[in-house]
């Protein structure tokens, strides 16, 4: 009797280390999910966005794997990323917080805002003014914000808020160094990115960990959470389900 329950125990203790092998590969190889916790990339995420990031979009490094084994400082079958990529990365400061930004320079390009505008390689970044529903956050405030219709010069369009009550007029201009790359949120006025050079900074290909794919869950957790279990079935954004990044 005792030795058929040490059979099933340790039966189910392989079943639960091959389960667990099986994860981390899927976790560090192929897909991973990440949740949105900040309002730096509205509207294009949002609070309680939950999302799957491919960790094959540019190659591999320990940052791929589970807490950052310091296994190499290489990057394995690398592929440089595209501008307008929204890139999941491990912020130089630590090399341990994720973040997510969108990516706006690559290596030897610089990066200006002049009187409000947005200048990449000396050339205006051209916009146009669109309306959305939704309002615009920073934490837990609403902003006055001007959403535009932004077309980055490799063709690539995406959405970026500005704060209507004072948005950043003039920056010093950046220039990436090699193998960097240059991020920044979609709110622009609510986020900390490379604009940030003692906090974030230029960010290295070594800490890339992926490119945002999907959406496949959301609910606003200002609204309703386990702490706010209440207003719970109202915070479900049903209509981001499965949506493309």
């Amino acid at each position: 009797m005792k030795k058929n329950i040490l059979n099933l125990i340790i039966e189910n203790l392989k079943t639960l280390i091959i389960a667990l092998i099986i994860a981390v590969i899927i976790r560090s190889l192929i897909i991973q999910p990440f949740y949105i916790p900040s309002s730096s990339m509205e509207p294009t995420l949002l609070i309680g966005d939950r999302i799957f990031v491919s960790k094959y979009s540019y190659g591999y490094s320990k940052h791929s794997f589970p807490f950052s084994p310091n296994i190499s400082n290489s990057r394995f079958f690398f592929k440089e990323p595209k501008q307008g990529d929204l890139v999941v990365f491990k912020t130089p400061i630590d090399n341990r917080t994720d973040y997510i930004k969108r990516l706006i320079g690559l290596p030897g390009d610089s990066i200006q805002f002049i009187k409000g505008d947005l200048y990449i390689n000396n050339e205006l970044v051209q916009r146009t003014l669109v309306e959305i529903s939704e309002p615009i956050r920073c934490g837990n405030f609403i902003l006055n914000t001007k959403t535009f219709l932004e077309t980055l010069p490799n063709g690539v369009q995406h959405l970026a808020t500005y704060n209507s009550d004072g948005t950043l007029q003039n920056t010093k201009k950046y220039t990436v160094p090699k193998n960097h790359f240059f991020l920044m949120g979609d709110n622009r006025d609510c986020s900390k990115d490379s604009r940030f050079l003692d906090e974030v900074g230029y960010v290295k290909s070594l800490n890339l960990v992926g490119k945002a794919k999907i959406i496949f869950f959301s609910n606003d957790t200002i609204k309703g959470s386990l702490l706010k279990f209440w207003n719970l079935h109202n915070s479900f954004r049903l209509k981001r389900t499965f949506q493309s990044l």
